[in-house]
């Protein structure tokens, strides 16, 4: 039985299917992790959910996670564009996902908000402000 450890991973794809078949692995792997951790920072970035004094969180709502309800992403991303409603209800399937107008909305597209947290500087500029806009109301 193969272990998943990373290593054995590796050690796996070069023994069954090559060298050079691992050094194409490599980088698909590196832009897949850099894709998702990406797409993780920016449904999620400055959204906190309140804390009680026992410590303990409020339950994730729809308004914890930034949505982007644009047609074309919502087809190419496979309803990824409506995260707040896999929060809401983690076992919902995907094509079932939900638009919720009190869901925090990105300023625009995913691919945009990807190339613009490439640029922290901008990035924080429209995105603070937007925080601040939804901490005030």
């Amino acid at each position: 039985m193969v272990s998943n450890h990373p290593n054995c991973i590796l050690i796996s794809i070069a023994y069954f299917f090559s060298l050079e078949i691992l050094m194409y692995y490599l980088p698909a792997a590196l832009i897949g992790i850099l894709l998702l951790e990406t797409v993780n920072y920016i449904e999620h970035y400055g959204l906190r959910r309140k804390r009680s004094e026992t410590g303990i969180y409020e339950k994730v709502q729809v308004v914890h996670s930034w949505n982007s309800n644009h047609p074309i992403g919502r087809i190419l991303l496979f309803e990824l564009t409506r995260h707040s409603d896999h929060h809401y209800i983690a076992n919902r399937p995907f094509q079932l996902l939900r638009h919720f107008d009190q869901s925090p909305q990105m300023p625009a597209g995913y691919p945009a908000m990807l190339i613009l947290s490439l640029c922290p500087p901008l990035w924080f500029k429209v995105m603070d402000k937007k925080v601040e806009e939804l901490q005030r109301a």
